[in-house]
Parts: C-alpha cells; structure tokens; sequence
C-alpha cells in the first residue's frame, strides 16, 4: 500500500509530506471518512462522500474534489482487494499558531491512503465481542466525523487493559455509541433498538444499510437511547462500523448477553448485509 493522495499527486507514502503547521496537526481541525473495499470494490461509496460533505459543510471547511475518483484510483494503484480506504481534510496551513481560522480561500490539506484489513472473514464474528462500558466524557458534536478521537483512543486502550475488545460510552446510565462503532441491543421480544440520531452519536453509513436490512427481515425497530442494564439484559448485542460491518456483542461488563455466543438475528442481519452491500458495489464502483 505504498501509493497515497496528497493535495492533487499520487506519490509514495515515503515521501508525503504535510507543514507542522497544518490545523489538522496543531487544533484537529480536520474531518475524515473510511471506506470498505471487498472484492476491491468501494462499498457505500455515495452515503461517504455525502456525510464527508456534511462534515466539511458544519466545519466550514472549503473543499471540494472526486473523492470516488480518488478512492477508486487507490484501490486500482494499491491493488487492494479488501481492506479500506481513509480520506482526511483539514482546513489547511496557517503561517503561525493561532486559534482563529485563517482565511476562508486557504487552500486546505487533502491525502488518502488504502491499508489492507479482513473485513468478511474476520474471525470476531464467530465469537463476538467483549465490552466494557465507560463514561462518555467527548465533544457534544459527535455527529460531526472530525479527528478528534484522543478519547476513543484512550477508551480503546482501557478495554486492552482490561483484557476486552472495546468500550461503549454512555452518559449517564444512556449508552451512546461505542468508540468507533454505533451499538445496538435486540430486545428479548426481538425489538431491534438503535440510539436516535442526534448530536450524541456518528450517523453511521453502515448503520443506514443495516437499518434497511433490519426492515426487510421485518424486525420492530426503535430508535431511542437504552440503559447499560437494558443492554445486559438483552437478548442480542451488536455494533457495526465500515471495519467491522455488522458485529455481534457476546458480554457487556462482564455479563453475558444470551446464551454468550454470536445472536442468531444480528447473525441474518450481517450476512443479508454483506450480500445487499456487494450487489450494490458491483454497479456503482
């Protein structure tokens, strides 16, 4: 994966270079969107770029590009067959330090690179995740995909401490979203229930697709907040995510959600999801 996108030129990752004075470097002000790649096709390529657009738009960051193009020209110059893509924009480079915006024609700081990853066959799957729960303690602007992610990055190592896969955040007893994934729960009368869209959580791409699929199966679905113990009580845990697609939770807390294995809905839901998404990649890419 040696080939990445810097300001207009495809070049070697040795040698990308990006100012120390960058506002993506000194403030995070910067935004980003990661694409799935299976079969070497980009997945929801179209509901990316439009939530990169909203990203950029509620920033008032002034970019614009192909970003297909771009992500479609990585994955051809990398080969790539499954992995990702990651896009990041900031709003450019400033002649010095200061908190205020430099003016709105600065040209702002675009690159993006492929990494292969297993999507399909990851073996997380089969045995499900591990959660803990911690205090949600980020920005109120968790709609906004921007690089802000320290404090994911320290709950994500805090759940490595504590010998589990990841973290879901809640605040108070609400869960809100996982670090980098949106959580949901399947009730014991088989009540599919996902956070509401607000300023509180991502509006996950996959999440839309999953939602879809979720309806097809004809499951009840309720979008609204639910508690830590709702969620340990549940009979099935799942997040989803452009790494980790649709992804079962088999603990919470060290509570065992159902029997403790993968749940046999958010099961059906990962594989009518992989199908829809593919089908789709191979007339859109």
């Amino acid at each position: 994966m040696d080939i990445i996108y810097l300001n207009g030129e495809y070049v070697s990752k040795s040698s990308a270079k990006i100012s120390i004075f960058d506002r993506g470097l000194l403030f995070s002000d910067a935004v980003y969107e990661v694409i799935s790649v299976i079969n070497g096709r980009l997945i929801d390529m179209d509901r990316h770029v439009s939530r990169l657009e909203r990203s950029l738009g509620e920033l008032s960051i002034n970019a614009s590009a192909d970003w297909s193009a771009m992500s479609r020209n990585l994955v051809a110059q990398n080969d790539l067959q499954e992995g990702v893509v990651y896009l990041q924009i900031s709003r450019g480079v400033m002649d010095e330090r200061d908190y205020r915006w430099p003016s709105p024609d600065t040209a702002p700081t675009i690159f993006a690179f492929a990494q292969p990853r297993v999507l399909v066959a990851n073996p997380m799957a089969d045995r499900g995740m591990t959660i803990i729960t911690r205090p949600d303690l980020r920005w109120q602007r968790c709609d906004i995909k921007t690089t802000q992610l320290l404090y994911a990055s320290l709950m994500k190592m805090e759940a490595m401490a504590a010998g589990v896969d990841d973290a879901w955040m809640a605040h108070g007893d609400m869960i809100t979203e996982g670090t980098s994934q949106n959580a949901y729960i399947i009730s014991q009368d088989g009540v599919l229930i996902s956070h509401q869209l607000d300023r509180r959580i991502l509006p996950g791409v996959t999440r839309i697709e999953m939602l879809e699929q979720a309806k097809l199966m004809e499951l009840t679905i309720e979008e609204r907040a639910f508690s830590i113990d709702e969620a340990k009580n549940a009979a099935e845990a799942f997040v989803t995510s452009s790494t980790l697609l649709v992804m079962p939770v088999v603990e919470i807390d060290g509570h065992r959600i159902g029997d403790g294995r993968p749940g046999e809905k958010t099961g059906k839901i990962r594989q009518n999801y992989l199908a829809a998404v593919q089908r789709a990649s191979s007339t859109t890419n």
